[in-house]
């Protein structure tokens, strides 16, 4: 959708959208309708549905598939000047994470220092936050295995 037909979302679509980027923010992946209309206090899931929908229309919200898990803020609401241009290509994850590969075999094989791990924990972040929250949940557990072995 062009950026002069997107329509400003209202106050309460507005208070929707905070909502689900705060709940992919603490989750790594977005809330199912039922989560929604617990968070946000709705009276049923149909409430949800014609709210997301008008959000996928409107271009504000991504529903990707028919996954129970599918949604995607259109734009990062804390940063508007950050816009789908700015991020990563999803082909490029594979590069990515064999970088962060090859760090993590670094730490793994000799004694970590303070350093490394803390480099590690910001590759680990930079992952979720260009949107390849499943490849950094994949370290996760690695990365408590270094901390652990300091």
């Amino acid at each position: 959708m062009e950026e002069k037909n997107k329509k400003r979302p209202t106050k309460k679509q507005f208070e929707l959208l905070k909502f689900i980027e705060q709940f992919i923010a603490e989750h790594g992946y977005g809330p199912s309708y039922r989560e929604i209309m617990a968070g946000r206090d709705y009276s049923s899931v149909a409430t949800v549905a014609a709210h997301v929908n008008n959000l996928v229309a409107s271009g504000s919200l991504i529903k990707k598939g028919r996954s129970a898990r599918s949604l995607e803020l259109a734009e990062n609401l804390s940063d508007p000047k950050l816009n789908s241009s700015e991020k990563v290509n999803p082909s490029d994850e594979k590069w990515l994470v064999k970088q962060v590969e090859a760090r993590f075999a670094n730490a793994e094989s000799s004694q970590p220092s303070q350093k490394q791990l803390d480099e590690l924990y910001v590759l680990v972040g930079a992952l979720k936050i260009l949107g390849f929250s499943e490849a950094s949940n994949s370290f996760k557990p690695r990365l408590h295995a270094i901390k652990d072995r300091l």
